[in-house]
């Protein structure tokens, strides 16, 4: 990834045709629309995709990770209804793409992040410092940020085995979570806590990366 200096009108034309085509695929948030307009995906990826980043794609990043689908991203913080303010924990900074749009929402965001690569790339990525309400971490996600708990909303974004028991105790009752489990047959799952545990819906299929467990460095 290398951090663009400019966001033309070239590249908000573009933002504008992804926020028209991800419409019609159902999103219908305006608030993630409008959140989706506004952060420059083109500063996520490396410079030679510059033109390709408002196709509503996945690419490869540094670690062996992947940037989402702009739908996905959009799809998430839609199913997580983030209200201003709210904490919000990220399991899997990634790229930052998805903590920069939650972030926009207006999230008090904990990013966690397994891949010490990709740690250090947000820690020095100029774009994110500007953006208020970002805090990451290095660690393990099943174990999540149990001294800033408890959280409104959770948001994972690689394939978990099975829904966390530790990230599930660090929510507030009535809290959410967005979440695909499975392995080569995954699903999108909504989670909410309830008083003797949680209830769980499922939202949609997806396709992730693996959660793994531990540190990488």
């Amino acid at each position: 990834m290398q951090e663009p200096l400019l966001d033309t009108y070239l590249h908000k034309g573009l933002r504008q045709k992804l926020v028209d085509e991800l419409r019609t695929l159902g999103i219908t948030n305006e608030t993630v629309l409008n959140a989706i307009n506004t952060v420059p995906r083109h500063f996520f990826l490396d410079t030679a995709l510059e033109r390709l980043a408002y196709e509503n794609r996945a690419f490869p990043i540094a670690a062996g990770q992947t940037i989402s689908h702009p739908y996905t991203v959009a799809l998430q913080s839609q199913l997580l209804e983030v209200k201003p303010y709210e904490k919000v924990l990220e399991v899997g900074t990634g790229s930052g793409y998805q903590a920069a749009v939650l972030a926009v929402l207006k999230a008090k965001v904990f990013s966690i992040e397994r891949q010490h690569e990709l740690y250090k790339q947000m820690n020095n990525f100029a774009y994110l410092k500007t953006l208020n309400g970002i805090k990451r971490f290095y660690g393990d996600g099943f174990e999540g940020l149990p001294s800033f708990a408890p959280f409104d909303k959770v948001i994972v974004t690689a394939a978990a085995p099975y829904v966390p028991g530790k990230l599930i105790q660090q929510m507030k009752e009535g809290g959410i979570m967005i979440i695909p489990v499975g392995d080569e047959e995954q699903q999108m799952k909504k989670i909410v806590k309830t008083s003797n545990g949680y209830t769980e819906e499922i939202v949609g299929k997806a396709h992730f990366v693996p959660m793994l467990s531990g540190k990488q460095r």
